[in-house]
């Protein structure tokens, strides 16, 4: 014959049965790092004060991609860092790939911390029959296990509704304005988009700056042929001034040197280039080199080869926004104070 359970008491009064069994747990956070950009991900981690987690990844002679964690993922808050460089297609499998082991491993929570978002310019249809590889993106990380994403300086806001779950913009604003402040503050600036479509980073830019004025090209894009645009005319007073030509990344620099030989053909008195990502894709380096600006100011968030380093070039470090922003999210603090509200 079974004995019913015995009571519980608090204060001497009898509350039932207890069941089940309660712990108090502890938050653990480990970073991990794919192959595309291993310096940025240990800048990450020392400034968080932690190490990345030993991990094996190769190919198979037919290029298919093995990873696998060589110590227990078992319950941890795992940030995943991996920044979408060339050759892209290969890094972003892999960074799913190394989602999947986590959620396979019994993770807590994967963050995917990707510096550089791919695919991120297919962000809408130009034309009939094309394809939204930025929600495809999206989705693919979704399925893969991902529960949050942490993106720097995306190409298009809208992508941050691409994916199911909580996405925390980060902006390089801050590091590049106070760097083109420390050393440009004292001449007369003016902030410069290269479109009409980015005037809004351009105002936060004149804000950062003190209220300088604003401009921007008037520009058209061919929709059926890549990395081609045309800079017409400047649309704002620069004649005189140090203009601050602001881009989200340059690619194969061809926009952003034709809006510094506008720039200076309108009477600029010089042309600095500041962008988050610096992909500097072929012929990149020689049109930077041969072009108007003396500067070009650019972040870590993708690997420089040494073929891509040049005398104008100067590269900032984003590990201390990244790592912020995890020890925000790891901390259930808030990201957006990072940015006066503005995230």
């Amino acid at each position: 014959m079974s004995r019913a359970p015995r009571p519980h008491l608090i204060n001497d009064e009898k509350v039932g049965p207890v069941s089940g069994m309660k712990r108090t747990t502890e938050k653990n956070l480990m970073v991990f790092s794919g192959r595309a950009h291993p310096a940025l991900a240990e800048a990450v981690a020392r400034e968080l004060g932690t190490g990345l987690v030993p991990t094996s990844a190769y190919e198979f002679a037919n290029s298919e991609i093995y990873v696998r964690y060589e110590e227990s993922v078992r319950g941890c808050d795992a940030f995943v860092i991996q920044s979408h460089t060339a050759p892209i297609n290969e890094w972003i499998m892999e960074h799913l790939i190394m989602v999947d082991a986590l959620k396979r491993a019994s993770a807590k929570r994967i963050t995917v911390v990707m510096p550089f978002y791919g695919y991120a310019r297919q962000d809408k249809k130009h034309r009939g029959r094309e394809p939204i590889s930025a929600r495809l993106v999206a989705d693919l990380f979704k399925t893969a296990g991902a529960d949050r994403l942490i993106c720097v300086d995306l190409h298009a806001d809208q992508i941050q509704g691409f994916f199911d779950g909580p996405v925390d913009h980060l902006m390089a604003l801050p590091i590049l304005t106070e760097y083109v402040k420390a050393k440009y503050g004292e001449e007369s600036l003016a902030v410069v988009s290269p479109d009409a479509g980015r005037i809004k980073v351009a105002e936060r830019w004149s804000a950062r700056l003190g209220g300088v004025p604003l401009a921007f090209i008037h520009k058209t894009r061919r929709t059926d042929r890549p990395n081609e645009t045309s800079a017409n005319r400047v649309v704002g007073e620069v004649k005189g001034r140090i203009c601050v030509l602001v881009d989200d990344m340059i690619d194969t620099g061809g926009t952003i040197v034709k809006a510094a030989e506008a720039l200076m053909a309108d009477g600029a008195a010089g042309v600095v280039i500041a962008a988050t990502h610096a992909l500097l894709s072929d012929p990149a380096v020689d049109r930077l080199k041969n072009s108007p600006a003396t500067e070009v100011i650019v972040t870590d968030t993708l690997p420089l080869a040494p073929d891509q380093e040049f005398d104008k070039l100067t590269c900032l470090s984003i590990a201390a926004l990244l790592s912020r922003a995890i020890q925000e999210v790891f901390l259930d603090g808030s990201v957006t104070s990072m940015f006066d509200g503005h995230a």
